[in-house]
């Protein structure tokens, strides 16, 4: 590993949030988690790689969806316990649901309201 990331502020589990921007639109496409190996392999590699909380493994974000991520900027935030990711969403779908982005659900009128449309059924995505 090398200085920089040792600067991160890594969580009790060794985990630091991330959030994804579309580099053009600065639209949020989702949040994630990395650990030091993941930001280690997106910055060599310029695609996103995260961590996996519920499989406990790197996840190579488009790896089976082709949905990859391009790298534009990493950037840490003030405190250093936050990364932003900017990239360039291929194929224009970031969520496992089949949306452009992860945050569809909407409070409206004290429920959630989906408000964003499926682009691709998740079934084709990962079949």
């Amino acid at each position: 590993m090398t200085a920089w990331i040792e600067q991160v502020k890594w969580n009790s589990d060794g985990l630091v949030p991330v959030i994804t921007q579309e580099f053009e639109s600065k639209q949020v496409l989702t949040l994630a988690w990395m650990n030091k190996d993941a930001l280690q392999l997106t910055a060599e590699k310029g695609h996103a790689v995260y961590w996996s909380r519920s499989r406990q493994k790197l996840w190579h974000k488009g790896e089976q969806s082709g949905h990859q991520q391009l790298v534009k900027s990493i950037r840490m935030d003030c405190d250093n316990d936050a990364i932003l990711l900017e990239v360039i969403q291929k194929g224009g779908i970031a969520c496992h649901t089949g949306r452009h982005h992860c945050f569809f659900n909407e409070l409206q009128e004290g429920q959630w309201q989906a408000v964003e449309p499926v682009l691709k059924d998740p079934k084709d995505i990962y079949s």
